[in-house]
């Protein structure tokens, strides 16, 4: 059959048949269908995971673009599968449309792997290193950017009371998931977790008894008062939010490894203008500045810990 026309059966009988060698020729059935490259022939699979994720920027806000992909296809791939769907296409239109099903996706987006006292030695680091810098100052802010559910700050909060310090500080707590901040701010926990989180608070120099800090019932364990009291929690998205200013010490361990190396910078330009001079931040173990932009505003007060301070006298050469 010719392209665009009747059968040749149908054409009229003066027209002469056409030169299927020559320059002109239209016939296209017997040409083979291009064969393109493997490298030019995008996964189907990538391409609905690109428009889920832009669906979820244009209807929420959430911009995970700038996320490692091979942990957002994970997460995705986990959500996927926990609401029965064969396809990311289909989550699509639920994320337009359903806003507790696009709650229940963005629980599975957010890392909440968290522990208190998680790698002892960091909290040794930083009751040595940093607290008697802290007790300097009349009063110190600190912002513990992705928190999770919590217990990441509630450590920081009684490493300073043991030092007699808590009473001259304020933390800050922020993460994108709302549901993980209600936890923080409850500050309940499953009381299984409790012996294991014993053993790295005495690993992390703890003074007491972790069972001081906190009120049991039944299967859960409730912090103490005199805690919650001295932590805020809020909502702060590292990827579209601002300056959290003036901070003495920001921490951040193991969230930058879950952004590729354009989100990791802006975070840390963020960081660097949140902290005021001679403010500590605080990485992961598999975290670093070493090859950041501003790594060249920062020393490395402990570099088997990840811990820096910003440049006493740095200030305005920072630059988004």
């Amino acid at each position: 059959m010719r392209l665009g026309l009747a059968p040749a059966a149908h054409a009229p009988a003066d027209i002469p048949a056409p030169d299927r060698d020559g320059p002109d020729c239209d016939y296209i059935a017997d040409r083979p269908t291009p064969a393109y490259p493997p490298a030019q022939r995008e996964d189907l699979e990538t391409i609905e995971i690109s428009l889920l994720l832009e669906a979820i920027r244009r209807r929420w806000g959430y911009d995970f673009s700038h996320y490692s992909q091979a942990s957002v296809r994970r997460r995705l791939d986990q959500a996927r599968r926990a609401a029965g769907l064969a396809h990311f296409s289909e989550a699509i239109a639920r994320v337009l449309r359903d806003e507790a099903f696009f709650d229940r996706l963005l629980r599975t987006m957010s890392v909440t792997v968290t522990e208190m006292f998680r790698d002892p030695p960091c909290y040794r680091a930083m009751r040595e290193r940093l607290v008697p810098v802290f007790k300097t100052f009349p009063f110190v802010k600190i912002w513990c950017a992705g928190c999770a559910t919590g217990e990441e700050v509630y450590s920081l909060a009684i490493l300073l009371h043991e030092e007699g310090y808590l009473q001259r500080a304020r933390l800050y707590g922020t993460d994108f998931n709302r549901a993980s901040l209600d936890t923080a701010e409850k500050g309940i926990y499953p009381k299984r977790l409790m012996a294991t989180y014993a053993d790295t608070y005495r690993q992390a120099g703890g003074r007491a008894d972790l069972s001081d800090y906190y009120s049991a019932s039944y299967d859960f364990v409730r912090m103490k008062g005199f805690l919650r009291d001295r932590i805020t929690f809020s909502y702060h998205n590292l990827v579209t939010d601002g300056i959290f200013g003036e901070m003495n010490l920001i921490t951040c361990r193991n969230v930058l490894i879950y952004f590729d190396k354009t989100l990791q910078e802006r975070v840390l330009h963020l960081f660097a203008q949140s902290l005021r001079h001679g403010g500590f931040l605080c990485l992961g173990a598999r975290e670093s500045l070493k090859f950041s932009a501003v790594r060249h505003h920062f020393e490395a007060l402990d570099g088997q810990r990840y811990i820096y301070r910003k440049n006493a006298h740095d200030g305005g050469g920072i630059r988004s």
